[in-house]
């Protein structure tokens, strides 16, 4: 296996995001950090949960698989989260609203008391990688061949292979863990992250991420932070 047929196997789509650079419109479709625009009539949100998050999967150019049934995703978190990061899910910090009917929402414009707001304009990758200390989502035969490429050609994992890792607002992809990887389990796919943001004042320790893996089946989410 060579350079480039590693990198066919390797590469995975991701929507990534870029935070402000155009004029809102707060309008259905338009994603935020820092605000969450839209909910159902008669939800209730507990105080100490800040909306930190509105990502509307139906507008962006890709989607996994496991969340696809839904149109709209909003987030909200208790900033305790930072008190807590030791912890191996903490999902119980965090309300992670889902919408397949757009038709059902309603305006409700929630800004983040600790958050600065801006939309978020997707972006489509086809070549998002993990770091080579994220063994887990490394394929054991890729990770084999690299390794044979490295001992017999020399060549180096982070200046032959990789073209891009995207530690940002991400839909897709690969976790871009910053410490060693942690997987899961295939019930429990990737399917997104929020990480921290400059612009938007959102520091996660120490340039970190949350990221949110899924099981359809039970409906049901982990959460996991790393940082440097």
């Amino acid at each position: 296996m060579d350079i480039s047929q590693i990198k066919d196997v390797l590469f995975k789509p991701a929507t990534i995001f870029q935070t402000g650079g155009i004029r809102p419109t707060e309008e259905l479709g338009e994603s935020w950090i820092g605000k969450v625009l839209w909910g159902k009539e008669g939800e209730t949100i507990s105080s100490n949960f800040d909306p930190i998050c509105t990502i509307f999967l139906s507008k962006l150019p890709y989607v996994p698989k496991e969340i696809m049934s839904y149109q709209l995703v909003t987030i909200y978190m208790d900033f305790v989260v930072f008190e807590n990061l030791n912890m191996d899910n903490l999902v119980s910090f965090f309300k992670i609203n889902c919408y397949s009917n757009l038709e059902e929402l309603q305006k409700i414009n929630e800004q983040s008391t600790k958050i600065k707001p801006f939309p978020l304009s997707p972006l489509f990758v086809d070549n998002d990688t993990p770091s080579w200390e994220d063994s887990d989502s490394i394929d054991p035969v890729i990770e084999d061949a690299i390794l044979r490429l490295e001992s017999e050609h020399g060549i180096e994992y982070y200046d032959d292979i990789v073209e891009e890792i995207y530690p940002t607002h991400k839909v897709g992809g690969y976790p871009s863990f910053t410490q060693s990887g942690v997987s899961f389990g295939e019930d429990y796919p990737f399917v997104f992250q929020i990480s921290s943001d400059l612009k938007a004042r959102f520091n996660i320790v120490d340039s970190g991420s949350f990221y949110f893996f899924y099981n359809p089946e039970k409906q049901d989410w982990i959460v996991y932070c790393d940082f440097y």
